[in-house]
């Protein structure tokens, strides 16, 4: 495991000798059966990824073995769980995108729930996916009042983005009714959550746990926020040459928005190249096989050479980022990786046009890339909705490669997007015996939030 493991014994001892000065619902439930029951949904790739290192964290800080329940992809299933289905029966985003697939939702939630009853877990945790985790959330806490059931303790990983919607804030205070505690990854939520009558911990962004086993070993500063991939090495591998223009394409993770937006990028990538030598694109694959798929049969047709990265290699992806001259990306986890890499990009996004209505009238901020948004200023240049077409990409993208000085704006911008998304060594001294932060690297997000579920005080 990343964190290294501490035999049970002397594990047990340490950990005792915390709950005697804490809150320990958790762990006293978990005693009295000795083994700790954790159901976790996750519905995307990025939770997937989120859920299965927590489950790592989980392991190494419990102090009783644990046994794991519940819906994820490939990355929970190394972790040891056994999916109770595939997790893209659920990765539907949007809200009229959603209509054609309500009737298997209804019955991917009725399966969950029923398994997480029959589970009996301690803890339930749901990774983002809002939509389908908070209608499990609020039947299992009823289903639990109405059979007389012991609640489990609800924690939920990412909070909702009420701070980008109108009235957003209001909608808070009714997640307490089935949702105990927030584990938040952005600075500004856990005072919002709390003000709201809900309980939650600022962990910090997962994104940083990619620096942090990437740079593994190497000769890097101590919080430097930045992942440099060997971009000769690819190139070599790959057979590109050393004047070849080469752009990464990250079109999602979810194969509803791949399909709406691949073509946009590979009308894009016609109309860039006659003004680059060798144009080349690179496009890194989420670990989804439809989508793979999907963007295989695609390229085949496509105007530039594009050489395909398989999901489940984060190595050879920032190393494909370090080769590229500049990104275009959809919105979501990838733009926050390319702030680790340091690589300027341009941010496009489209949805179904009653979706993209819905977001013009509801939110309430002006950008939709977190760097932006954190920053409050259009330092990535986003083309959304209808502004969102292969001419305005391209020339985004000939200004992003061209223009040194947007180029140096965005790297500094990146260097600081990521300073505010450290947790807070405030949490980490309040959630994490000194014993235990002696052993382990606990700044990482998912220790704090390993730590927060086994320690903070929990639903009464």
């Amino acid at each position: 495991m990343l964190y290294g493991k501490i035999c049970n014994g002397s594990l047990s001892r340490i950990l005792n000798r915390a709950f005697s000065v804490s809150r320990r619902r958790v762990v006293d439930m978990a005693a009295n059966e000795g083994e700790l029951r954790v159901f976790l949904v996750a519905g995307e790739v990025s939770g997937d990824a989120i859920a299965s290192r927590l489950m790592s964290s989980l392991k190494n800080l419990s102090p009783f073995p644990i046994r794991f329940s519940g819906v994820g992809g490939s990355m929970m299933s190394k972790q040891g769980l056994q999916s109770l289905f595939p997790m893209e029966d659920i990765a539907v985003m949007g809200i009229w995108e959603l209509l054609p697939h309500l009737n298997k939702i209804r019955v991917k939630l009725k399966e969950a729930t029923e398994a997480a009853l029959l589970f009996q877990p301690h803890v339930v945790v749901t990774v983002d996916s809002k939509g389908f985790n908070f209608r499990l959330l609020r039947q299992l806490r009823a289903r639990c009042i109405q059979q007389g059931l012991a609640n489990p303790v609800h924690f939920h990983y990412v909070a909702p983005s009420f701070w980008a919607w109108k009235g957003g804030e209001t909608r808070l205070k009714g997640l307490s009714e089935f949702v105990d505690h927030v584990l938040c990854i952005l600075p500004f939520e856990e005072e919002v959550c709390r003000s709201n009558g809900l309980a939650a911990t600022f962990v910090g962004h997962p994104i940083l746990e990619d620096a942090l086993e990437l740079n593994l070993g190497k000769d890097t500063l101590p919080n430097e926020w930045k992942v440099q991939g060997d971009g000769e090495c690819f190139r070599n591998k790959y057979g590109i040459s050393s004047g070849a223009t080469v752009i990464t394409l990250l079109p999602g993770s979810r194969l509803q928005e791949v399909t709406r937006m691949l073509l946009v990028f590979s009308n894009t990538m016609e109309l860039l190249n006659d003004s680059f030598p060798e144009l080349t694109a690179v496009i890194p694959v989420a670990p989804n096989q439809h989508v793979e798929n999907y963007i295989s049969n695609a390229i085949k047709t496509w105007p530039v050479p594009t050489i395909l990265i398989s999901g489940g290699s984060p190595r050879l992806k920032y190393d494909a980022f370090s080769a590229s001259r500049a990104a275009l990306s959809t919105s979501g986890t990838a733009a926050m990786e390319l702030q680790l890499a340091r690589l300027p990009c341009v941010i496009a996004y489209r949805a179904h046009f009653l979706t993209e209505w819905f977001i013009r009238y509801k939110a309430k901020i002006q950008y939709i890339s977190l760097p932006n948004i954190l920053l409050d200023s259009a330092v990535i240049p986003e083309a959304l909705f209808q502004e969102c077409t292969p001419k305005n990409l391209a020339t985004f993208l000939k200004a992003v490669i061209h223009n040194e000085g947007i180029r140096e704006e965005q790297i500094v911008a990146a260097k600081r997007v990521l300073e505010l998304l450290c947790p807070s060594t405030r949490n980490i001294s309040n959630l994490i015996p000194l014993e235990l932060r002696s052993r382990f690297p606990c700044h990482t997000p998912n220790m704090i939030a390993a730590s927060t579920i086994l320690y903070s005080a929990t639903r009464q």
